[in-house]
């Protein structure tokens, strides 16, 4: 039923061994990658036992790393292992380059293709690319752990994909949801079986309910996980299929778009996730990815936390009168008032004009609150922007922080 203990760990126990491992890693991160050295030069390792202590410490970001990579190409000090003592590096658009280090299953997605399914023995259809990016070993790895012959099949050819899964008769598919639907539909076209094919372990993409149901009339139970190139396995569904449960090898909290203060569990914000990964200790790592605590454990007994999945881009920057507005200018503006309870910056085009209203939820209201409100828009953001109230709760509980309205 489990891949291993560790997934059912009560919460007392997982805290406590948190607190052993996490002084441990940042202690590493600050002593073998320079980059966190010079990051968390100021911060006692010893104090962060906790979810409470981690969260004071500074954010790095996804959409910083190509340049923060490049004065240090390949991996601008975020690495803890030298190049020399990696086995592979891989290329992701931008660039950014992404280390493997050495060991079994390195990414840890061998614990998603066992909640999917995956037994030993079972033939793997591997259909994430082998070629630049690091999807492919992902989960060629993951398999080998498992013990689990993979067919590397990659990307594309179609009817190639098709026949090959009619010849080999794997049990299980890895790769895109879409691209399994192509491959089984030019199966039924073709008159290939593929009715060996009954599970798959599925990401890169979202796989909305009709699409995982015209996959299950076609005989797979899929089911997906979340993963990245930089930090391996983030979460991943079971055969519960309520929420992803967060893998064992990272730490996830759920933080206010363009900020690195946590959320309350259930508000919608952004992934961000610390790894404890040796060889590349990633520390408060903001993903840009959209996503929310659900309350409580699974039903099919891992106790970890578990999220909703991917529910979008946290990266709402928008520019405004040829001026950027960022989501952590408007969590500046919301900080400056605590009457303020949620607030959401909506950009509309009036008669050619941009104009930027900030909508508040708020405790009270008043045109003196208005005014100071407006007032920092003004100061922060160096664009005039209107302030509209809101009632409690009326915001849509979606992580959205700003609202492109001009199409």
């Amino acid at each position: 039923m489990h891949f291993d203990q560790d997934e059912t760990r009560s919460a007392d126990v997982r805290a406590a061994q948190l607190a052993e491992a996490l002084p441990r890693q940042i202690a590493h991160a600050k002593a073998d990658a320079g980059y966190f050295a010079g990051l968390l030069a100021e911060v006692d390792a010893a104090a962060v036992t906790g979810r409470q202590a981690l969260a004071r410490l500074p954010v790095t970001r996804k959409s910083d790393l190509m340049a923060l990579q490049k004065p240090a190409l390949p991996f601008g000090g975020l690495n803890a292992t030298p190049l020399s003592r990696l086995l592979r590096v891989y290329s992701s658009p931008g660039p950014i380059y992404d280390p493997e280090g050495k060991g079994r299953d390195w990414w840890r997605i061998a614990r998603a293709l066992f909640a999917a399914g995956l037994r030993p023995g079972e033939l793997l259809h591997n259909c994430f690319s082998y070629h630049f990016t690091p999807a492919g070993m992902m989960f060629e790895t993951a398999a080998q752990a498992l013990e689990c012959p993979v067919f590397p099949a990659g990307v594309g050819n179609t009817e190639s994909q098709a026949r090959a899964i009619h010849d080999l008769r794997p049990a299980a598919y890895a790769g895109t949801p879409s691209f399994l639907k192509i491959i089984l539909e030019k199966a039924e076209e073709l008159g290939l079986d593929h009715g060996s094919l009954v599970k798959a372990c599925v990401s890169g993409e979202a796989l909305p309910p009709s699409l995982r149901q015209s996959l299950a009339d076609l005989g797979v139970a899929v089911l997906q996980c979340y993963a990245s190139a930089d930090l391996g396995l983030i979460a991943y569904e079971s055969q519960a299929r309520e929420g992803m449960i967060v893998d064992e090898g990272v730490i996830v909290e759920i933080v206010r778009p363009g900020t690195g203060d946590p959320l309350p569990e259930g508000e919608v914000g952004e992934v961000v996730v610390t790894s404890l990964n040796a060889d590349y200790p990633l520390i408060r790592f903001a993903t840009g990815d959209l996503s929310a605590v659900l309350p409580g454990i699974s039903p099919c007994g891992r106790s970890n936390m578990r999220i909703k999945g991917w529910m979008g881009r946290a990266d709402q920057a928008t520019k405004v009168r040829g001026m950027f507005v960022h989501p952590s200018q408007v969590a500046q503006v919301v900080r400056r008032h605590p009457e303020i309870l949620r607030a959401r910056l909506v950009v509309r085009r009036d008669d050619d004009n941009d104009v930027m209203t900030l909508h508040c939820e708020t405790s009270g209201a008043g045109e003196a609150l208005a005014s100071a409100i407006a007032g920092s828009i003004h100061a922060v953001c160096k664009l005039k922007g209107e302030v509209a109230f809101r009632l409690p709760g009326s915001l849509a509980n979606d992580g959205l922080v700003i609202a492109d309205e001009r199409g």
